[in-house]
């Protein structure tokens, strides 16, 4: 497959990087403006937990393929967008008019309506996912980050589509395995409310590696996110459609907190996203955001918003 990964970040290098190596055709599209500071050859550390919970290292210099144009005319099977929620209008003004033929996923997280986000977008030409796989760029440029072997994919109440399909084919064929999700909204949102629960604790700590060691921390985390699926809820989504999602937030604060730290300890993969994830302004933007929704609807946080001046409120 023909394969255009729009951007060169941690989660698009990270899968365009698992394409590659399984025989597919991929490109890095990098705005102009950007491609200056972009080397085609990239270092990478990645912990790949597709075959194997503990995750296998691969330690390597990967030479990209990049463009910094889209061709009206080209023959690419797939676009993958995996960008910030807030850079998503943008890439969407840029990107509508020059998918031709492709089919277009949407693997990024969303806190407003994903469908009127992707209006520009022929409908039928859509597929949606959401990675699970992190990390961050050092210093120098290094990736270190980890794919975990599940991605999850989605619908709006409607079967997968041909398109639909043949990409959840390319991931499994590429060693991922699936986990469908009919009310894709709904997950969005609390996968959203979920990691604004987490980033609003870090930024308050400011060390990730204190909050994850620490109990209460994550006790607080617990109790966080259980408000936060509050609001989720006052906005229309029915919660049990995601059960399997929100389980660990209804238990007992220190049941979830153990939890977690449980799966630092089996999961060398999760720590590495959680520890190595570097982008403060990816985690200002959530709590900002979802402040913004409540005061909307005149709904309250307390706790998020004891937290106000973290987000620059």
């Amino acid at each position: 497959m023909k394969i255009l990964m729009f951007g060169r970040g941690v989660i698009s290098t990270q899968y365009g990087w698992a394409f590659e190596k399984a025989g597919h055709n991929v490109t890095f599209y990098i705005r102009p403006e950007s491609a200056r500071g972009y080397n085609p050859e990239i270092s990478v550390k990645i912990l790949d937990a597709r075959q194997k919970l503990a995750g296998v290292m691969h330690r390597e210099t990967w030479t990209t393929k990049v463009i910094t144009d889209i061709p009206d005319q080209h023959d690419y099977d797939l676009i993958i967008v995996s960008v910030q929620h807030y850079q998503f209008a943008k890439v969407a003004d840029f990107l509508s008019p020059k998918i031709g033929k492709a089919t277009v996923l949407i693997f990024n997280n969303f806190w407003t309506d994903p469908l009127q986000e992707t209006a520009l977008f022929p409908k039928e030409q859509l597929a949606w996912g959401f990675p699970l796989a992190g990390g961050g760029f050092d210093a120098d440029g290094v990736l270190n980050g980890a794919i975990l072997p599940d991605v999850h994919f989605g619908t709006f109440g409607t079967e997968p589509t041909t398109r639909e399909k043949a990409v959840r084919a390319l991931f499994t064929k590429t060693g991922f395995k699936i986990k469908e999700h009919s009310d894709f909204r709904g997950w969005l949102w609390i996968h959203f409310a979920v990691d604004a629960g987490f980033f609003s604790k870090v930024l308050e700590v400011r060390d990730v590696e204190k909050v994850f060691s620490s109990t209460k921390h994550l006790k607080d985390i617990m109790l966080q996110v259980r408000e936060l699926l509050q609001l989720v809820e006052k906005r229309g989504i029915n919660l049990s459609n995601n059960v399997q999602d929100i389980k660990m937030y209804r238990r007992p604060a220190w049941i979830g907190s153990l939890m977690v730290r449980f799966l630092l300890k089996i999961s060398p993969p999760f720590t590495t996203m959680v520890y190595s994830h570097n982008n403060p302004e990816e985690a200002i933007s959530y709590g900002r955001d979802v402040l913004k929704i409540a005061r909307e609807l005149n709904f309250k946080l307390p706790l998020l918003e004891s937290k106000c001046k973290e987000f620059e409120m």
